[in-house]
């Protein structure tokens, strides 16, 4: 388990604290929509922390082709249909490029800024010519409007119990998700960012922002700065 990282819960964790039986069970929303919207159709996709798959399943729903990665071996057993790598996200090296590297899962706001700096060089790395990285933001309040709580139409409660600094602008988050049947928690670091601060960390690993995708600011287009 990685530091300042924990999950308790029915079925396997994973090493930054994800339970695989919830993310089973989690519904995907509008993402694969907004993604579908912003890149060009048929685009070759590298979807840096897949999880389970359930966004990989519906870009290939959609026509597109993914390579789904993800440091847990569990997560990616559930992956069908797409090409599948396992490691650590900052250490990836595939040798190849892509039309569009997708970071996802409020990646970019990892507690350590040098994993940071690492997954958005991945990004790059693996970036074809004219190609994008999207990139999911926290939203403005995530770690000040707690505690609060969500009902999901699926039938289960997601709660936001706290957001605790822990030192050097990190905060160490905790949330529940609780079903009919079984509950789960997640405690993780997530460094909070303000606009200028995301645009800034682009910056420094050679990114800029082409367009925010929506209107909240949590959905992001980039490309290479040069």
């Amino acid at each position: 388990m990685r530091e300042g990282y924990e999950g308790t819960g029915p079925g396997a964790i994973t090493p930054d604290g994800c339970a695989v039986e919830l993310y089973s069970r989690l519904p995907l929303g509008e993402e694969p929509d907004i993604i579908a919207a912003a890149v060009p159709r048929g685009a070759h996709i590298l979807e840096l922390g897949s999880g389970v798959g359930r966004m990989t399943h519906a870009l290939l729903e959609r026509g597109f082709t993914v390579m789904a990665v993800d440091e847990s071996p569990e997560m990616l057993e559930r992956v069908r249909g797409a090409r599948t790598i396992c490691g650590p996200i900052e250490e990836l090296d595939l040798g190849e490029k892509f039309d569009v590297v997708l970071l996802a899962s409020f990646l970019v706001h990892a507690g350590d800024a040098e994993i940071r700096r690492g997954l958005l060089r991945t990004c790059v790395r693996h970036l074809a010519e004219g190609g994008s990285v999207l990139i999911q933001r926290e939203g403005e309040d995530y770690h000040t409007n707690v505690p609060r709580e969500r009902v999901d139409p699926s039938g289960f409660t997601l709660r936001i119990v706290s957001a605790e600094p822990v030192g050097d602008g990190v905060n160490s988050v905790r949330a529940e998700y609780e079903f009919p049947d079984a509950v789960w928690t997640h405690t993780f670091r997530a460094r909070p960012l303000t606009e200028e601060q995301f645009e800034e960390a682009l910056r420094e690993t050679g990114l800029r922002v082409d367009e925010y995708l929506t209107d909240d600011g949590i959905w992001v287009r980039a490309v290479p700065a040069a």
